[in-house]
Order: C-alpha cells, then structure tokens, then sequence
C-alpha cells in the first residue's frame, strides 16, 4: 500500500531560474540540491511540510534523448506540460504579497468560487499554477 506522495515533477528549462522563482518570488524553500550522474537533483517544498517535494526537472539525457528533448522544451514554453496546485489561507494578501516579490504573469486575479478563492499565475517557464484558499464549512468549528 501507498503510505505518500513523496516527489512529483515539473519540467523547467532553467533549474537556476525555475530555483529563483520558486524560492525568491513564491516563497517556497529549496529541500534537495546535489548533482547525480548527469542529473541535477533540485528540490523545492512548502516551508513546513517536509513530506512532499517538487523536482524541478530539466528535460534531457539519460531520461529523453535529444529529440523528445527539443519537442519538450517547446510544449513546456507553451505553458502545455505542468501545473500545480497550492492551498492557502488568504489569497488576496499572498497575491499583494507575490506581487510585490516581482510576480507579473499573473493568469488570474483572486477571484471568488463558491468553493473558495482562487488565483492562477505562470511560472517564468509557462508552467500553470493555481492557488487556492478554501471556503469556510458553515458550522466548522474555527481552530
């Protein structure tokens, strides 16, 4: 039986680049970093959960070869390979908060849901993300 998601993967095209965005301007905090062979092992995680990580994942050798590559590197500048999905607990002030770090690719502004507010943005790499703050339960008792 599974027992967690330990890693999942995001292809970038730039592991420097994709580590100043989601470090310096997301706010997330860098978890592994080391050299294995010809691959770069770079992780990134939430600040508190060290239970799930994201590989930034750049596409080539030994994994793909040159071909699949270049046809990877294409469909990731097209925003048509990854995405992720966070959860917050006020998306209006992470949005001013990202947005004064230098965010700019904004896909969507806070808006409201009836299952919460959401926001979208890019990454420097066309990858999507969506941020959500859920709606609060009627009746829930507040922590």
């Amino acid at each position: 039986m599974f027992t967690m998601l330990k890693v999942v993967a995001l292809k970038v095209l730039d592991q420097d680049e994709a580590l100043a965005f989601y470090v310096d301007k997301l706010g997330l905090e860098k978890a592994q970093d080391f050299q294995q062979g010809p691959v770069r092992w770079l992780t990134v995680r939430v600040p508190g959960d060290p239970d799930t990580e994201i590989y930034l994942e750049l596409p080539g050798p030994p994994v793909h070869d040159e071909a699949t590559t270049e046809q990877l590197r294409e469909l990731i500048s097209k925003g048509a390979i990854g995405w992720l999905a966070f959860q917050t607990d006020d998306c209006r002030a992470l949005y001013q908060t990202l947005k004064s770090r230098g965010v700019t690719d904004f896909t969507q502004e806070p808006t409201d849901h009836f299952y919460g507010t959401d926001m979208g943005v890019r990454d420097p790499f066309g990858n999507g993300i969506r941020i959500l703050q859920p709606a609060k339960v009627a009746g829930a008792a507040s922590a």
